[in-house]
């Protein structure tokens, strides 16, 4: 039964579009000094991927398509909780890059999401640029030498942490965590997923599902999986996980 479970499952996979979301860190290259503050960030995307930049550390997940990659990530200075005159500049690419969280209303966080429609990998090239290194409106965090200090949360009205809702990369990766831990409750290891899909355009939920595989005794046993995950505090609500 599980063999044929197996083959089922691979001949399946062969019809659908790999979505590998795991996340890829990456930690940025801090050269130059004076002046404005700025980043210049490099990925290699397949069709749909999404780019978190935090003080001097960015998150890179694939959305749909082949695993995109980093390419550089360069910054003469990480980027503050509060960036005075920040902007998002578009250098190269012949797909989209939008800007979906502007660190100025998320804490010093940036999201950025890349849809390459054309077939194969496209390179895209953005930066994130602010003026005054040092600025940040009073509650920006500080580079100390051995890394960044994040400053203290801002207390305005809809400044919180999370005011613009939760990144669908981050709700991909706390979903996948619940797989994990729920099939290591199961006994399995080796958790891998396939295929992931999002739907966030059903209110305050994230609806996350996709394909996993796992590994109890000899034997690799197929799942599929949906989570149910608020959109604004990153909190999940249900994790449903069965076999194939």
């Amino acid at each position: 039964m599980n063999k044929t479970i197996f083959v089922c499952a691979v001949t399946c996979l062969s019809f659908v579009p790999a979505v590998h979301a795991n996340p890829m860190s990456r930690r940025a290259t801090i050269t130059g000094s004076g002046g404005n503050g700025r980043c210049t960030i490099e990925v290699s995307v397949d069709h749909a991927a999404e780019v978190e930049i935090s003080g001097d550390n960015g998150l890179l997940t694939t959305v749909a398509g082949q695993p995109a990659a980093w390419r550089r990530f360069q910054c003469n200075a990480p980027l503050p909780r509060n960036p005075p005159d920040f902007r998002f500049v578009k250098i190269n690419g012949r797909g989209t890059v939008r800007l979906l969280q502007d660190p100025r209303n998320t804490g010093g966080r940036a999201v950025i999401h890349v849809s390459d429609p054309q077939g194969g990998r496209g390179n895209y090239t953005f930066d994130l640029q602010w003026g005054g290194r040092n600025g940040g409106g009073g509650n920006g965090g500080g580079w100390n030498g051995g890394g960044w200090t994040p400053g203290p949360p801002d207390p305005r009205p809809g400044h919180g942490p999370n005011p613009g809702g939760f990144p669908t990369a981050r709700a991909i990766q706390v979903c996948q965590n619940s797989v994990t831990d729920r099939l290591n409750q199961r006994a399995y290891s080796s958790v891998r997923f396939w295929r992931i899909a999002s739907d966030n355009n059903s209110g305050r939920h994230n609806w996350i599902s996709g394909t996993a595989s796992a590994i109890r005794g000899h034997e690799t046993t197929w799942f599929s999986f949906s989570c149910s995950v608020d959109s604004y505090s990153g909190r999940v609500h249900s994790v449903d996980v069965r076999r194939r």
